[in-house]
C-alpha cells in the first residue's frame, strides 16, 4: 500500500519535460553565445595588472578614492572594500613599477592620513596559465564525475549527469559573460563548488531511481522518475533554501571581495536544482532508458540448482 500510495502522490514532473528542456537548451545557447560575443570581463587574476592595498584610519568612501584616481590619470581602476570600510583594495591595469604603490598613496592621501600595506603585480603571463590550468580543472571534473556515475550507476546516468552538471556551469559562466560581472579565482571556485553542488543532487535523484527500479512493480520509466523526484524533493528545497540563506547573507554582508563569488553560487544552485530534475531525469528517457538496465540478470540454472 506504501509503494501504491507513492504511486497516487507523485507529481507529474516528466510532463513537462519538454517545455522545461527547450528552456535549459536556450539557456545553454544563450549562455555559449554571450562568452563566443562578449568574452569574459576577467579581473587581474587573469589578465595581470597590479594590486595596492591601502589602510585609512577612518571609514573612507569609495567613488571618493575612484574619482582622485580618475582625475590623476588612473581611469577604470577597481576600488573595493577589503575585510573593514577602512580597508581599501585597488586594482589597476597598469603595469608595477617601484613607486607606483607611492604614486597612488600620494594620489589617496593628500588630506587623510592612510598606509600603504602593499603592493603587488600579476603578470599577463600568470594570468594566461590561471585561465588555462581553471579550464583543465573544469573538464577534469566532468571527466571523473562520469567515470564515478558509470561506475556506480551505468552508464546512461553518466552521461545524464555530464550533461546537467556542464549545462549549470555553462548557465553560470555565461551569466557573468553576459552582464560583465568582473570573473576572478573567487568566482572561478565558485563554478567549481556549483559542479560538486550540482552533481551531489543529481546522485540522490539517481540513487532514489535506481532504488525504485528494483522495488517498486512500475513498468513506466517516466512513472518511476516521478515517483523518485517528488521523494527527493523535500530534501532537496530543504538543502537549496538553507544553502540561499546562507549565500544571500553573504551577499548582502560579506563586501565586494565576496560578491561574485555569491553570485555565482546563488545562480548556480538555483540552476542546479531545476537541472538535476529537467535536465539530468530526462536524459534518461531520452536515452531509452529501461528498468530492467539495472535488473541483475539472472544465471542460466539458477532455478535448476535452487539457488536465490
Amino acid at each position: 500500500m506504501a509503494k501504491q500510495s507513492w504511486l497516487d502522490r507523485a507529481l507529474p514532473f516528466m510532463a513537462l519535460r519538454w517545455p522545461l528542456g527547450i528552456l535549459a537548451i536556450v539557456l545553454t545557447v544563450v549562455a555559449i553565445g554571450a562568452f563566443a560575443v562578449r568574452d569574459l570581463n576577467y579581473a587581474l587574476d587573469f589578465t595581470g595588472g597590479t594590486l595596492v592595498e591601502l589602510v585609512y584610519e577612518e571609514p573612507v568612501a569609495l567613488q571618493e578614492v575612484r574619482d582622485r584616481l580618475t582625475e590623476a590619470g588612473y581611469p577604470g581602476a577597481v576600488v573595493v572594500h577589503f575585510g573593514s570600510d577602512s580597508d581599501v583594495l585597488i586594482r589597476m591595469a597598469q603595469a608595477d613599477s617601484s613607486s607606483l604603490g607611492e604614486r597612488i598613496l600620494g594620489i589617496v592621501g593628500v588630506d587623510r592620513e592612510v598606509e600603504l600595506k602593499r603592493s603587488e603585480y600579476v603578470g599577463p603571463q600568470v594570468g594566461e596559465q590561471l585561465r588555462e590550468q581553471g579550464g583543465l580543472a573544469l573538464l577534469l571534473a566532468l571527466g571523473m564525475i562520469m567515470l564515478y556515475i558509470a561506475m556506480r550507476f551505468q552508464f546512461k546516468f553518466a552521461v545524464g549527469a555530464a550533461v546537467s552538471t556542464a549545462h549549470d556551469a555553462i548557465v553560470v559562466v555565461g551569466c557573468f559573460a553576459l552582464f560583465q560581472w568582473e570573473f576572478d579565482l573567487t568566482v572561478l571556485a565558485a563554478v567549481m563548488a556549483v559542479i560538486g553542488y550540482s552533481i551531489n543532487d543529481t546522485i540522490v535523484v539517481y540513487d532514489r531511481i535506481r532504488e525504485n527500479c528494483r522495488q517498486l512493480r512500475i513498468r513506466d520509466t517516466r512513472e518511476i522518475i516521478d515517483v523518485s523526484v517528488t521523494q527527493t524533493l523535500g530534501r532537496t528545497l530543504a538543502t537549496s533554501v538553507s544553502t540561499l540563506l546562507a549565500l544571500l547573507a553573504l551577499f548582502y554582508f560579506g563586501g565586494d571581495m565576496m560578491r561574485g563569488f555569491s553570485v555565482a553560487l546563488i545562480i548556480g544552485i538555483v540552476v542546479g536544482t531545476f537541472s538535476s530534475i529537467y535536465v539530468a531525469a530526462p536524459m534518461l528517457l531520452v536515452q531509452n532508458f529501461q528498468r530492467e538496465d539495472l535488473l541483475v540478470p539472472e544465471k542460466e540454472g539458477a532455478q535448476a540448482d535452487g539457488l536465490p
